[in-house]
Order: C-alpha cells, then structure tokens, then sequence
C-alpha cells in the first residue's frame, strides 16, 4: 500500500511549508518513525518523519521548494509496487522558489477559507498575505499571485516589498538593516498577528513560594536518581498549572469562527529561548504526566530546537503556555497570547521580598504570576479564580503532584 507523504500543518494561519534538505534519495528504503526530511514551517524548522516503511519514491519537490500544506510531496512504496496514478499526472516538482500550482492546493483553500476575494481587485488573496501587505503598505492590486489558481501568498507580498531573504544568520545586516532569522521573522509576525488581533487582558497576584520551593527540595534527589533528570520551578508549575486547568476549562480553550472550542486534555506548551529567539516545546498531557516525563520531555525538545532538529509533534496543539523569565532576574512581565490559545502564563523569579504575615513583617520567598486572557474566551472572573486555585496549588504542591 502506497504512503503519501505531505506537507504538515502546525497551525491554523500556516499556508506553506519550505523543503530545507531530503534525509534519503529516491529509491532509498526508509523505516517508518526515522526522520526523512527537514522544513521550515511558520513556526520553526522541523524534521518529518517517515510515516512507513518502504521505498521512498515520487519525490515531487527539491530542496528550497516553498509548498503548500496537506500537499503530497513523496510517496513511500512497497517494494515493487508502482506509484499512484495521479502521481503521474501531477504537476512538475516545484524547485527553489517556486510554488506548486496542483489542482489539490485549490481544494484545501476551499475547504479551510484559508483565502478569499478581495473585492477591490477581485483577486484571491490569503489572509495571511492581506494582513503582511497591510503592514507592509503594499497595494494588492499591484500584485500577481503564485499560489493555485494565481492566489495572492505571503511570500508574494514580501517579494514586492523587496524584503530581505530570511536565509541571512542572526544579526546580518543588508543594506544597513539587520535582517532577521527565519525564526525571528516568524516571531514578528506571530507576535503582531496575535497583539493586533486578539483582545487581550492581564491579571497578576504575587504568591508565596515556601512550599514550592520545600516541595522540590524535597523531591528532587529521589527523582534525580531514579530518572537522571533536574526538576525545575518550571516543571513543577507545568505539572500544576496542568492540573489546575481542568477546573477551569475556558482556560484551556481556543477561539474559532466557530465559536469557542474547549479542550479535553491540556497539552501544556513551555516557551524556551534558542539563540535567535522563542519555541513553545509542548508537553502532551500534562495533567496526567508526571514530573520526570514532564522534564524529560522540556529537555528533549529544547536540545532538538537548539540544533535545528524540532519535529511536529514537538510544537504542534498547545492548548495552554507558560512562559518562565524567573531564571533572567525577571520579577513580573506580561505575555503574549499565542492564537488559537485562549490564555499563557507569565511566570517571574522567586525573591525574597517583606510581606505581612497575621499582621506582622516577615520574609517570604515571593513569585509574581501574571496571566494574559483572551476576552472572547474568558473574562476577569474566570482568570481570577484559576489564579487563586493555582495560588493554593503552590502553596501545598503535593495535594496535586505526588
């Protein structure tokens, strides 16, 4: 039986992905789970893996090719088993700078409303292009589209805006202005997408970190020993604020054209910082997963994300963030919402601070939490309580994570 292998999609406003480097050749036998390509996608650079075993065969596109989702790129084959007929009458392979114009494209755009006619040009434009050419001030009339069908894409708005090749490395200048990397472009326009977009509030409470702080002294050894890892504030805080949530399910929720979409599982993404900016490595589960599965797991990724190595499933169906300054001196900072997200949890560093407790001045190691809501999902009331339940989790972690 025939395997196809497509484009992914990681997230809901992702219109292409970019082929970087093919790990195997035609007619190499490939072994289901081992990476078989990488591609740069709106959200990082990624390795696909091989969906089976097989021969891979029919590679469609080479190296640079940009492509857009759910779009078959390969197949892999049985040994002696012939490619599928539509393969053969599919279009040329795209090549570096290109883009594949196959009838399939069409059907995706018109089943997603990944794109619509703008009415002033009566041209199909993506939205994601429409807001790039906002922000760009460039005209769509003036544009011509690559995409199927001669759809408007982004890469079209920023080759008439003369942007720089993002293939420039960190800090690279061109022309007087520094070029950012891929993963600092598509930090910019994440971060406006969301800021311009999405109707965010920010709620904070400052919390008592004692019985954190003893908590994971008092665990640590054991685990260290029984797993060879180092449990970390964050990891304690993704273990709890996991467990939280399924009190307070529009917080684990995301808004839709449908209308709010609540999650059954939380799948808590953790914002780590790489050299050239911030990956979210998400932890699948996290209510249910323990502390050791959870470190292992923020570990992993963040060494795949540091070399350049990140998979789909490392990044992809977060249904919650948190994001830990505390590490930089960071007493309190607000963050913002990564979409379809309906909230993300800014965390800030533990320091001794001079509070009142019954009435008297004391010392308390302190931590400032402050949580950033979107308010088509949840309002004030609802942010407030699953703060306080989170404060009391802190407080005495082990009626939560044992």
């Amino acid at each position: 039986m025939a395997f196809s292998v497509v484009m992914p999609a990681l997230e809901m406003a992702q219109e292409t992905g970019k082929v970087l480097a093919w790990h195997k050749r035609e007619g190499d036998r490939v072994t289901r789970g081992e990476p078989l390509l990488e591609i740069e996608t709106d959200k990082a650079v990624v390795e696909v893996e091989a969906p089976a075993d097989g021969i891979l065969a029919g590679i469609r596109v080479s190296a640079g090719a940009d492509i857009p989702v759910g779009q078959t790129i390969a197949w892999i084959l049985a040994p002696g088993e012939a490619l599928p007929v539509e393969s053969a009458s599919t279009a040329p392979a795209a090549r570096a700078g290109s883009r594949t114009n196959a009838e399939p494209t069409r059907i995706v755009a018109a089943q997603t409303g990944d794109s619509a006619q703008d009415p002033a040009t009566s041209a199909r434009i993506s939205p994601k292009a429409r807001r790039l050419a906002r922000e760009l001030g460039v005209e769509i009339a003036s544009l011509q589209g690559s995409g199927a069908g001669g759809e408007i894409l982004a890469s079209d708005v920023q080759t008439a805006a003369s942007v720089p090749s993002a293939s420039h490395g960190a800090g690279e200048k061109a022309g007087g202005i520094e070029v950012p990397t891929t993963l600092g472009r598509i930090m910019a326009e994440r971060t406006t997408q969301s800021w311009t977009t999405v109707p965010h509030f920010f709620i904070s409470r400052n919390i008592d970190a004692t019985g954190l702080n003893a908590y994971r002294e008092g665990i640590v050894a054991e685990i260290e020993r029984g797993h060879s890892v180092h449990i970390t504030h964050t990891d304690l805080l993704v273990a709890l604020a996991a467990r939280v949530l399924l009190k307070h399910p529009r917080l684990n929720a995301s808004w839709s054209a449908e209308g709010i979409r609540v999650h059954d599982s939380v799948n808590m993404g953790i914002a780590i910082a790489v050299d050239d900016g911030v990956v979210a490595a998400v932890v699948p589960n996290a209510h249910t997963a323990t502390l050791a599965e959870i470190s292992i797991r923020r570990r992993e990724i963040a060494e795949r994300a540091r070399a350049g190595k990140l998979r789909p499933a490392d990044i992809a169906a977060a249904t919650f963030t948190i994001s830990n300054l505390g590490m930089y001196q960071v007493d309190q900072f607000s963050a913002i919402i990564t979409p379809p997200q309906a909230a993300i949890l800014a965390v800030g560093g533990i320091t001794d601070r001079v509070v009142a407790v019954q009435g008297q001045p004391a010392v308390r190691p302190m931590m400032t939490i402050t949580l950033s809501c979107d308010h088509r999902v949840a309002d004030g009331a609802r942010a407030a309580l699953f703060l306080g339940d989170l404060a009391d989790a802190v407080r005495e972690p082990a009626r939560l994570v044992t």
